[in-house]
């Protein structure tokens, strides 16, 4: 943890993270929101990440506008008239992945660590919160000081799960200017045909 870093979110999403842990729940923003304000840079997104469950953030917020499209995986969306909604979804742990695209399950957390442990590089494992500062579990601002793209985890096992991934490596690479980890190239290139089972809409989005 990292007591020092100051990151200044918007003023919606200091909202979301007081409101959660005024209720006595964790309450954190996670991945490219962290990866992006380390860089200097500002997020085009802001994810929080939360040890409450679906209904318990829908209570938090009762009475306002909500977006429960994607509940079922423990996204809530939220956000007053005039703001972007902003998606706080429930710490999670992934089941299989027998299609190589989706996992077979979703199992909600009390746990960050769960949470964080899922992702899929390094860059954007990290949390951040107010009065905690940062969590990097996996040495993703280390990666980030080295300019490097690596895995968390066993590289063939994340893309393995989801072969999107291996794009998503080649355009955070070009985007940020990076090189990739050596195992992590060496598992992407092993597993490039892979990415043939992932639908174009997919594929579409990744590189728009």
């Amino acid at each position: 943890m990292n007591q020092g870093l100051t990151i200044v979110p918007p003023p919606v999403v200091g909202e979301a993270l007081r409101r959660l842990e005024a209720q006595g729940f964790q309450a954190w923003c996670v991945g490219g929101c962290v990866r992006d304000s380390l860089l200097g840079k500002a997020p085009f997104d802001w994810d929080i990440a939360t040890s409450a469950l679906p209904q318990e953030t829908k209570a938090c917020f009762a009475g306002e506008r909500l977006v429960e499209a994607g509940a079922a995986h423990g996204t809530i969306a939220w956000g007053p008239p005039g703001d972007h909604p902003i998606e706080i979804t429930t710490f999670r742990s992934d089941g299989a992945y027998t299609d190589g695209r989706h996992p077979d399950s979703v199992a909600f957390s009390r746990r960050l660590e769960d949470d964080l442990s899922r992702r899929d590089f390094t860059v954007n494992a990290m949390a951040w919160s107010p009065e905690t500062g940062l969590v990097d579990l996996f040495g993703g601002q280390r990666d980030l000081q080295a300019g490097l793209l690596r895995c968390v985890g066993d590289p063939a096992a994340r893309f393995d799960e989801d072969a999107l991934r291996i794009l998503r490596a080649v355009r955070f690479a070009s985007q940020l200017g990076f090189r990739l980890d050596p195992d992590t190239a060496r598992a992407a290139f092993q597993a490039r045909n892979s990415v043939r089972c992932v639908s174009a809409e997919r594929i579409f989005t990744e590189l728009d």
